[in-house]
């Protein structure tokens, strides 16, 4: 026990590990000078890796692999889900359940090709990409420029009234479609020009801690909203969760399994470290399904409780096609509209801020070390791409780095980027098999609003843990820490009802300024940005110093630095980049490590990068 304890201490010391964009290093106070290159980049991983069972570039067996894949599908379903269906009344399409159940899978399959994308050639972090919700208030917006919905159909409504209604829908998601993609295109500059990556050398733990931290916190009215529907129901799916994910993780399960040298042979699986989600969902499924068909839950639809039956969306089973492949252009050529496209932009701007806030996390929770610039560069440039391709697709919304499943990354404690891309194949399946995503929808709310509870509240305490390295005791730092805060929630909170009171001669200017204002993390995120690099403090007491510990310092061995951050390397063409001495220029390379490239005192030559292979 004394050596575990030992080893626990090495390993809250080893946090001071540092990577700058594209630097990372142990210190050498920790005694691992004389160490050899591979020595101390073992030590260094090691220390990060934690109590994570997979860290990002290692691979779980593949029956694991698919299980905890499918996992991830589960955690982004319900939010992923929640968009067509908030969508269809303004889109005028409640009346056509066979164009919602195939946008509910086109959403899904375009939210399977962006997690692909940004796994394998964005950031390389394990972070899934689906539906926004910060697309909403302008898509919403943008749609009662339209006018109201006619009133739905009857029963024995003729073909040619069908084909007007419909008619009318795909209209109205053209618009949607053509904002959308010149707005991404703003997205795509953003990344790829490396402006995003320029703007984060003046970011720190005051300006990270606010940003995350507010995604999880401004989410507490959807977490509430579909909890309230039965707490009961909720709270067990909380309590199993907790008891899964905390309680019973360390215990093992008793399995059959079977390998060449060893045949038949006892294997002990730990079944409720990694799938606490999957447990937790399925056991309260079926809690829920009981007593539906034990009439404990009523038939009134006004009557609390009602949405916790499991067979309210039951229709959905047969009103769905058992396969549909989507297709750019479906709902027809995308139109383009400036009032859309400005008021488009607000949501792009608030999803690339919550995504740069998102990257860090999911590096703290897969071992990774932080994202230096180029993969950020990269992973908003991909993300940018993404929403072109939705818009392309019509879904009707855009991608962004989904939260939930960053906290699900801390409670499963795998962090393996193959699970993540397994789960983007899901995705695109599942996105084209839309029977099984009907089975889905059947889920009853207060089960999905007792997951969301769980991870959003980790997501905010992935933000919070960032002010560690921030002096406490510093007025000037508790200052920033709960004007920050509070106004994150304050603003967004008074906006809601009170959008007319940004009144300039610009609608279009209006509408970005009225969701920016709206966004939780954009607003604490700026006013920590702002006040952290205006208010006099030196770098110790910001947490600067302690911060880019964990990414780099003054005796950095470039050897190390390399080796480390070989995670965010491309796969397949690496040794080709490296050969070329002209990419370093370009800010989405894994070789650009800044502008500066040399120092002009003393003209000292370049230091090649060692030659290794990116891994998919």
């Amino acid at each position: 026990m004394g050596d575990a304890g030992e080893k626990r201490t090495d390993a809250v010391e080893m946090e001071e590990v540092t990577v700058t964009n594209g630097e990372a290093t142990q210190p050498t106070a920790n005694g691992d000078a004389g160490l050899s290159t591979k020595e101390q980049v073992a030590a260094i991983k090691a220390k990060l890796k934690g109590d994570l069972t997979y860290t990002i570039d290692e691979i779980p067996p593949w029956y694991s692999s698919i299980l905890l894949g499918f996992q991830h599908y589960l955690t982004m379903f319900g939010a992923t889900v929640a968009i067509p269906l908030l969508l269809a009344g303004d889109l005028c399409m409640g009346d056509d359940l066979v164009a919602q159940a195939r946008l509910i899978g086109t959403i899904f399959f375009v939210s399977g090709l962006a997690t692909l994308l940004q796994a394998t050639f964005g950031s390389r972090l394990p972070i899934v990409q689906g539906g926004t919700f910060s697309f909403l208030a302008p898509t919403f917006a943008i749609l009662n420029l339209k006018g109201p919905c006619p009133a739905p159909l009857s029963a024995n409504a003729t073909a040619e009234m069908r084909a007007e209604r419909t008619e009318l829908w795909q209209g109205r998601m053209q618009e949607i479609q053509g904002a959308i993609i010149v707005a991404s295109i703003f997205q795509v500059i953003i990344g790829f020009s490396g402006i995003i990556g320029l703007l984060l050398k003046f970011i720190g733990p005051l300006s990270i801690a606010p940003t995350i931290a507010l995604v999880g916190l401004s989410l507490f009215g959807a977490a509430a909203s579909f909890s309230g529907v039965h707490w009961g129901v909720a709270f067990l799916t909380m309590i199993l969760m907790m008891l899964f994910s905390q309680y019973i993780a360390r215990f093992n399960v008793p399995c059959a399994g079977y390998n060449r040298s060893d045949n038949c042979h006892l294997v002990w699986f730990p079944l409720f470290k990694l799938f606490p989600v999957i447990l937790a969902i399925v056991f309260a499924w079926f809690f829920a399904f009981i007593l539906t068909a034990a009439g404990a839950f009523p038939n009134n639809p006004d009557t609390y409780g009602y949405g916790a039956r499991t067979d309210i969306r039951i229709n959905v089973l047969t009103e769905a096609p058992w396969f549909y492949f989507p297709y750019p252009g479906q709902w027809g050529t995308p139109r383009v509209t400036v009032a859309g496209v400005f008021g488009m932009l607000a949501g792009v701007l608030a999803s690339m801020i919550e995504s740069v806030g998102d990257y860090y996390a999911a590096a703290r929770l897969s071992g990774a070390p932080p994202p230096p610039t180029h993969a950020i560069n990269r992973g908003i440039g991909i993300e940018g791409l993404a929403c072109i391709l939705a818009g392309a697709w019509g879904t009707g919304n855009g991608t962004t780095s989904y939260s939930e499943n960053i906290g699900a990354l801390g409670i499963t404690k795998v962090g393996s980027r193959v699970v993540i891309q397994i789960g983007g194949l899901i995705m695109l399946f599942l996105g084209t098999f839309t029977k099984f995503g009907a089975l889905f929808v059947t889920i009853p709310d207060p089960i999905i609003g007792g997951m969301f509870c769980i991870m959003f509240g980790m997501v905010t305490a992935v933000g919070i843990s960032n002010l560690q390295f921030v002096n406490l005791n510093s007025s000037r730092n508790l200052f920033i820490i709960g004007y920050s805060f509070f106004m994150g929630m304050v603003i967004p909170n008074w906006m809601n009802g009170n959008e007319d009171f940004i009144n300039t001669r610009s609608p279009e200017f209006n509408q970005i300024i009225v969701v920016l204002l709206k966004t939780g993390m954009f607003v604490g995120g700026f006013f920590g940005f702002v006040l952290d690099n205006t208010i006099p403090g030196t770098p110790e007491e910001r947490g600067i110093a302690q911060w880019k510990s964990l990414y780099g310092g003054k005796d950095t061995d470039d050897a190390v630095t390399k080796e480390l951050l070989s995670c965010y390397n491309l796969p397949l063409i690496m040794p080709w980049i490296e050969r070329q001495r002209w990419l370093r220029y370009i800010p989405f390379s894994p070789t650009f490590f800044g502008w500066k490239l040399h120092n002009k005192k003393d003209e000292e030559p370049i230091v090649e990068p060692p030659q290794t292979n990116g891994s998919v």
